[in-house]
């Protein structure tokens, strides 16, 4: 297999032809119309450039773009200033780049935080012990009082 091949099953955007790719690249810098796309693609109806926007290569074709772009020209400089920022006077500043650069290396994921973390632990180790409890119960290790006791004590909180 040739490496045009590959790299088209890999990635939709080399899988496109030349004008297509031309398209693409034009829409990502988001400063010509449509009528000025169709003349750099050498199309001779505008429509061309809306039907092409709506086929189901566009997008993910687009991102594949995007994605190329962002990591070739942005990262570095993303990166730096990350870094430059956990030198902020500002504490939150400061929590958040530390944060920002730990979902990136894959040690904290995208919907955690410390607190959220910690709090998870507890409600596991929570539900560990009622599991633990139900189990018992049910092989008859828990003592019939200790439930008896629990909801009496609950019926009497309630009758106050």
């Amino acid at each position: 297999m040739k490496k045009t091949q590959k790299n088209a099953i890999i990635d939709p955007f080399l899988s496109l032809s030349k004008d297509k790719q031309t398209f693409i690249r034009l829409v990502f810098e988001g400063e010509l119309t449509n009528k000025e796309i169709a003349v750099r693609i050498n199309k001779k109806r505008v429509s061309t450039v809306s039907d092409w926007k709506k086929k189901k290569w566009f997008e993910p074709a687009f991102n594949a773009y995007a994605n190329r772009v962002i990591k070739n020209q942005y990262k570095n400089k993303s990166l730096k200033t990350l870094v430059d920022l956990l030198d902020a006077k500002s504490e939150m500043v400061r929590l958040q780049t530390a944060i920002t650069i730990l979902k990136m290396s894959g040690m904290m994921s995208d919907n955690s935080t410390p607190e959220l973390d910690k709090a998870k632990v507890r409600k596991a180790k929570a539900e560990a012990d009622i599991a633990r409890w139900r189990a018992d119960e049910l092989t008859g290790k828990n003592k019939a009082d200790d439930s008896t006791v629990l909801v009496d004590d609950i019926g009497d909180a309630e009758d106050e």
